[in-house]
This record gives C-alpha cells, sequence and structure tokens, in this order.
C-alpha cells in the first residue's frame, strides 16, 4: 500500500496544484508505484489507458507508465502536450524490437498481415497493420480468416498463447519482457504447497510452462476482474507486482501473493523502468512542462492508423 509521509503530503499537495494550474489529467498504469496510482485521475493497462487518451478534452496528459505509452497516447492526440515523468522509463520488450529490423523482418515476408503488441515504439508500429494489447489480441487475431498469414511481435510468449488458443501458426518476432520471462515456475509451485488453495493468475507475457499450472491467464485488467469475482480468499500473481496494490484495495479481505523470479532473494517482481516514476519527478515535470513527447509526424500518422484499428475492432 501508498506509505503517507509529510514529505509525500507536500509533494501530493503541490501536484494537484499544479495540475490544476496546467489543466493536465494524470495517467498511471497498474505497474506504478502505489503512491503514483493513488494520485492518478485514470488507472489502467494499456488497452484502458489508450482509450481514455482518446477521449481527453485536457490540454495536458502526464502518462505515469513507460515511454511507449507516452507515444501512444501523443499518437492519439498530437495536439496536446504529453509529458512524461522520467524519460529514462523505457520497456524491455519495445527495446527488443529495433524498427529497422522488424522492417527487415516486415520485409523479408511478403503478404503477411503484421499485428504488433502495443509494448512497442512508434517506429514499430508505423509498420503494423493492427495494434494488440494482451486483454484484445485473441479477440483482434480471431477478426481474420484462419488462413490469414500473420507476423506477431515482438512479445514470442503472448504470441505463442494467441497460437495456442485460436489454433493458428503466427509468425512470431523472438522479442520477449524482462520482468515476466524471469518468474520462477518451481518458486510458485512451492508457494502454490503452501497455499494449496490459491489460485494462480499468469500474465500471458509469461513462458508457456508458467501459462499452463494457471486458474486464469489474462492482462493486468482481466486478472484484476477474476480477482475480484472469484470466490477464492488467496492469490498467487504472476505479473509485475505493482498490480497488487489495485488488487488490494478492490478486494481488501484478500490475500496476494507476488510469484517471485529466479532470482535468489526477491520476493516479487517488479519492473525497474516503471519504478523510475516517482512523485518528485512528477511534481517536476508539471512545474517546468518536461520531458515532453514528440513523435516524427510521417511517422503518427502511420503509426494513428493501426491503434485506432485496434480500438475499433476491440469495441466491437
Amino acid at each position: 500500500m501508498a506509505v503517507k509521509t509529510p514529505d509525500n503530503d507536500k509533494l501530493i499537495k503541490e501536484i494537484e496544484e499544479l495540475k490544476e494550474k496546467r489543466g493536465a489529467v494524470i495517467m498511471a498504469h497498474y505497474y506504478q508505484a502505489p503512491e503514483i496510482q493513488d494520485i492518478a485521475d485514470h488507472i489502467g493497462d494499456s488497452l484502458a489507458l489508450a482509450r481514455i487518451a482518446a477521449t481527453l478534452d485536457n490540454p495536458v496528459i502526464v502518462m505515469c507508465g513507460v515511454h511507449f505509452m507516452a507515444e501512444t497516447a501523443k499518437i492519439l492526440c498530437p495536439d496536446k502536450i504529453v509529458l512524461e515523468p522520467d524519460s529514462n522509463a523505457g520497456c524491455s520488450l519495445a527495446d527488443s524490437c529495433p524498427p529497422e529490423e522488424f522492417r527487415k523482418f516486415v520485409e523479408a515476408h511478403p503478404g503477411y498481415t503484421v499485428v504488433s503488441y502495443v509494448n512497442t515504439t512508434a517506429g514499430v508500429k508505423a509498420l503494423t497493420d493492427v495494434v494488440v494489447t494482451s486483454g484484445n489480441a485473441k479477440q483482434i487475431v480471431d477478426t481474420f480468416p484462419k488462413d490469414e498469414k500473420i507476423i506477431f511481435g515482438p512479445d514470442k510468449n503472448l504470441g505463442t498463447y494467441i497460437n495456442n488458443m485460436t489454433g493458428r501458426s503466427m509468425l512470431l518476432w523472438n522479442g520477449g519482457c524482462h520482468v515476466h520471462e524471469q518468474f520462477s515456475l518451481d518458486k510458485i509451485l512451492e508457494l502454490k504447497k503452501q497455499y494449496p488453495e490459491a489460485k494462480i493468475l499468469v500474465h500471458p507475457e509469461c513462458k508457456k510452462p508458467l501459462q499452463l499450472i494457471a486458474d486464469k491467464v489474462g492482462s493486468t485488467a482481466v486478472l484484476l476482474k477474476y480477482a475480484c469475482e472469484s470466490d477464492a480468499g488467496t492469490f498467487i500473481v504472476v505479473t509485475e507486482s505493482g498490480i497488487l496494490h489495485e488488487m488490494q484495495k478492490k478486494c481488501p479481505g484478500k490475500h496476494f501473493i507476488p510469484a517471485p523470479p529466479e532470482e535468489a532473494g526477491c520476493a516479487c517482481n517488479e519492473c525497474g523502468y516503471m519504478k523510475l516514476n516517482t512523485l518528485e519527478k512528477l511534481r517536476d515535470c508539471l512545474r517546468d512542462m518536461k520531458p515532453q513527447i514528440e513523435v516524427d509526424e510521417e511517422v503518427a500518422a502511420k503509426a494513428r492508423k493501426p491503434i485506432e484499428r485496434m480500438l475499433e475492432l476491440s469495441a466491437k
């Protein structure tokens, strides 16, 4: 849970004042630190944040997440100022798919429809026919004919999961998320022995053996919904541990256990990039109106089409 301190209270007051002065809206991903989630106007997974960004009237959007999320907001809202508290908040999954290398991969496979995960740079989205999130990937892939030749990138684990769910053989880019790649199957099975009644919740960016032991595989929003609706009282959560904050807020009577990574001594698995954003940096970016996100106009125009197609298809 978020820790209240006099310093935090002072920062929160400053942030609220600056937010009103700038006409800003604060958006945060579920993987952000609790105090960032608590001060945000909107929290959600990548799909929810994209949907919300597309509807906002505020002249300033502060995206507390990682860089591709801020880029997506800027692509959808080119006339707005989009700020990110820390410009170093990158994404290992997006980094695993450099645009020029992906371009060569696509060009080497003519006739393929390109489906890209939202966890990509604007440059990769510009090479894409439709963007997906972990929450809508199966739904969108199912809209294509069964014999459609599809390239799916960059997350090979999510792509494998969608192939298994749909019976397809999409051609997968070999990328991955450093957080979801590092969960320990053995340690999770040991936790299951300690808590035999626990339900195992697994993000589809995790490797297939973890998906196979799951009671529920899904995006952060899907796992949160499952936890709220389930009769179970204990859950082992196999995704970035930031989601536990919202799970505990929504389900105060339930017990959520963060799944451990392979690394010895770690009790949970956090994304260092997500945790770069702090209240101090949030205050500073509103005060100084930087760092601002800029996306090349030509790239943004190309990238906007597959994002808008995603929003259209996932709304059906």
